[in-house]
């Protein structure tokens, strides 16, 4: 999504308006436009853990209750439309997706996770905004969105337009504090995403081991960061790497995305 900047004429003659009219300047500088993450830099996804980055790394992302890191472009976590294992009871009940039976539908996937209802979008964001703008206020640079594709598991309740309407909302609120948006897997819905939704980047998993990463490239271009596990890929590392389809930021990690000093860590890039 591009990002709109006043024309300098018109940012001077408004100055020039301020002052005849003896109006003091705002108290603070409005936010910066989003900074999409930077091309090819290295990247380390740490949702498991925060952990100091190994060298070389430009780009980090963490859960959204982690800290940022000074220096390096940093991606701050959020479940969107499902809740976080621990947090249901922070959730009211009635925007929780309900079954039949008026129990609240759980992820059959991630057993530890309900469903939010996002035919009602604006109650949704209304919690959720809290926590895009707290990750601005604690100096990351975008926010990624997870469970875009959450409506593809409830057997028809929700609807792709769900979805997008309560995806627009969370990335306004992202790009009026300056955060770029990035889009959390949800191949099919891409383009849309991007075009109706505002993303400007992708953040994707497995994109290499389930041969989809184009549908990402073709519509976000460089602005690609690719996550691929260790047990599950299909071929030798090097290979995804030379892979022309290869987003250029791609890391190699454990499925749990556990910290260094767990012996199933797994922290490989590409030369």
């Amino acid at each position: 999504m591009t990002v709109r900047r006043a024309l300098p004429l018109l940012a001077s003659t408004a100055l020039l308006l301020t002052g005849c009219a003896g109006q003091s300047q705002p108290p603070h500088d409005p936010p910066a436009g989003p900074q999409l993450p930077p091309v090819g830099a290295q990247l380390d996804y740490q949702l498991g853990g925060a952990y100091d980055p190994t060298k070389g790394v430009e780009i980090v992302a963490r859960d959204r209750t982690a800290a940022s890191v000074n220096d390096l472009y940093s991606v701050c976590y959020v479940n969107g439309f499902q809740t976080q294992p621990g947090e249901l009871d922070t959730w009211p009940d009635d925007l929780l997706l309900r079954d039949d039976d008026d129990e609240p539908v759980i992820d059959p996937d991630w057993p530890d996770e309900v469903i939010l209802d996002t035919r009602k979008a604006d109650e949704i964001a209304k919690i959720v905004g809290p926590w895009i703008r707290d990750c601005a206020s604690d100096g990351f640079d975008a926010v990624e969105f997870d469970n875009l594709d959450t409506y593809t598991r409830t057997d028809g309740a929700l609807s792709r337009d769900d979805a997008l309407n309560l995806a627009t909302l969370l990335v306004d609120t992202a790009h009026d504090v300056g955060l770029a948006a990035g889009q959390k897997n949800a191949a099919e819905d891409a383009s849309l995403l991007h075009s109706r939704a505002g993303f400007d980047f992708a953040v994707v998993e497995e994109c290499a081991a389930y041969e989809e990463c184009s549908a990402y490239t073709e519509v976000y271009g460089d602005h690609v960061l690719a996550i691929e596990y260790a047990d599950n890929l299909p071929r030798p590392w090097d290979e995804v790497c030379a892979d022309p389809d290869t987003p250029a930021s791609v890391v190699l990690r454990d499925r749990d995305l556990v910290t260094p000093d767990d012996p199933a860590y797994v922290f490989e890039t590409c030369e």
